[in-house]
C-alpha cells in the first residue's frame, strides 16, 4: 500500500514538472524577423522608424529609407474601417495642400479586398501601399486602426496618432517634424 502511495506521489510530481516545462516553452515563442526589428529599433517617440518596402496599387515600389530628407505621414488603414473612411477625405485634402517635403503613405492592411475600388470611389491621389504579408503592420506594432506615425526627415518617429485625424491634426503634427 505504501509503495503505491509513493509511486503515485512520484508520478504526480513528474507530471507537474513536465507541465511546468511545457508552459515555459510556450511563453518563449520564437520571434519573427519583423518582431525582432521592431523590438530592436523600438517604436517609441524618438526611435528610428523601421524600414520597409511595399508595392503601391500601381505596382511601383516604395521604400521608406529612400524618403530620407522628407517628412513622412505613415497611416495604417483598412477599407472596412469607419474611422479610416472618415479621415480619408481630409488626408486627400492635406495631400493637395502640403508641400513636396511631406510624403503621405497610406498602408492598407486588407489588400485582399477591393482597395482600388475604394481609392477610385474616394478619389485618393496619394500613395496607397499594400501590406499583403502583414509585415509592416507587425513591425510598427499597430494594434488599432487608423494609426498614423509622423516621421521626420532623418527617419525618426516624432509622433503617433491613433484614431481618425482631422486636417488640423495632420497640419499640426507635420509642422512639428524637424
Amino acid at each position: 500500500m505504501i509503495k503505491k502511495i509513493i509511486a503515485a506521489v512520484v508520478l504526480v510530481s513528474l507530471l507537474t514538472v513536465a507541465i511546468v516545462q511545457a508552459m515555459d516553452k510556450k511563453t518563449e515563442a520564437p520571434k519573427t524577423t519583423s518582431q525582432e526589428t521592431a523590438n530592436k529599433e523600438g517604436l517609441s517617440i524618438g526611435a528610428k522608424a523601421p524600414d520597409f518596402e511595399l508595392k503601391t496599387l500601381t505596382g511601383d515600389t516604395v521604400k521608406l529609407s529612400n524618403l530620407k530628407g522628407k517628412k513622412v505621414m505613415l497611416n495604417f488603414w483598412a477599407t472596412w474601417c469607419p474611422p479610416c473612411k472618415a479621415e480619408m477625405p481630409e488626408m486627400e485634402q492635406f495631400s493637395k495642400q502640403t508641400g513636396d517635403d511631406v510624403v503621405i503613405l497610406a498602408v492598407n492592411i486588407d489588400p485582399q479586398l477591393d482597395v482600388q475600388g475604394f481609392v477610385n470611389e474616394n478619389k485618393i491621389t496619394f500613395p496607397v501601399l499594400l501590406d499583403a504579408e502583414d509585415q509592416v503592420n507587425e513591425a510598427y506594432q499597430v494594434l488599432s486602426i487608423p494609426t498614423t506615425y509622423f516621421i521626420n526627415s532623418k527617419g525618426v518617429i516624432k509622433n503617433k496618432f491613433t484614431g481618425s485625424m482631422t486636417l488640423d491634426v495632420m497640419k499640426d503634427f507635420t509642422e512639428k517634424l524637424k
